[in-house]
């Protein structure tokens, strides 16, 4: 398992930033995908959240703000218990806790079935056990953290399609569980790729996801995002 570049600082972060210091990055797993055929409007009417862990919560908060029908996404920590939901413990990697981002969104302009898409085709590889690129710990590993029983549904419904369709040349590890509780990261890791674009880490590992999303799922795509002030609670 190897352990991250510890930010003592917001100012190290901006200059020396990275995900991991576990070696070069590899090629993303990005592909085209069919939508899900079960994609039902959610339950109850107005905003939705969904909440996805997929490696670096930097690239998949990235992806998700891009999305049109998306308010907002946030980084943070979904798995564990409160008491150890912060960078330095989580980077650990034994704390339960997989880095996340939480995904506020419109239901009448997105449903949770193309958010699904979005995260198996560009936001992540979804047949990496336990890590995600050059990222590698448990904390990276690849979650679905449902907020509904029909998000579940629907979750479980589209990993089946795509096992069957056989898309991915490895099985789809993704993990789908109940959310228990979502924990906020650090404001400095909040909106991290769209104020930092010129980051390494960033340019080589997570611009090209959002260029993937822009390609692929043009209908999808919000070329601006808007960067709103943190409030941690």
């Amino acid at each position: 398992m190897a352990r991250r570049w510890f930010f003592l600082s917001p100012l190290a972060g901006l200059l020396l930033a990275a995900c991991s210091a576990s070696g070069p990055a590899v090629a993303d797993g990005a592909r085209r995908l069919p939508p899900p055929r079960l994609d039902p409007a959610p339950a109850q009417p107005g905003e939705q959240v969904a909440v996805f862990a997929g490696g670096c919560f930097w690239g998949v908060e990235a992806v998700f703000d891009h999305v049109e029908g998306v308010r907002e996404a946030w980084s943070g920590y979904a798995g564990g218990s409160a008491d150890t939901a912060s960078y330095e413990r989580v980077s650990d990697g034994d704390t339960g806790h997989a880095e996340s981002v939480k995904v506020a969104y419109d239901p009448r302009k997105v449903s949770y079935g193309k958010l699904l898409e979005v995260f198996f085709s560009v936001a992540h590889d979804p047949t990496q056990l336990d890590r995600q690129g050059p990222d590698v710990g448990n904390q990276y590993r690849s979650v679905i953290f449902y907020t509904t029983p029909q998000q579940a549904q629907v979750a479980r419904a589209y990993i089946a399609q795509l096992a069957a369709a056989r898309v991915f040349d490895a099985p789809i590890v993704t993990q789908v569980v109940p959310l228990r509780g979502f924990y906020m990261a650090e404001a400095y890791h909040q909106d991290f790729a769209a104020q930092h674009p010129g980051n390494p880490y960033i340019a080589y590992n997570d611009a090209p996801k959002v260029a993937h999303l822009k390609q692929w799922l043009p209908a999808l795509y919000r070329p601006q995002t808007q960067i709103v002030p943190v409030q941690l609670h």
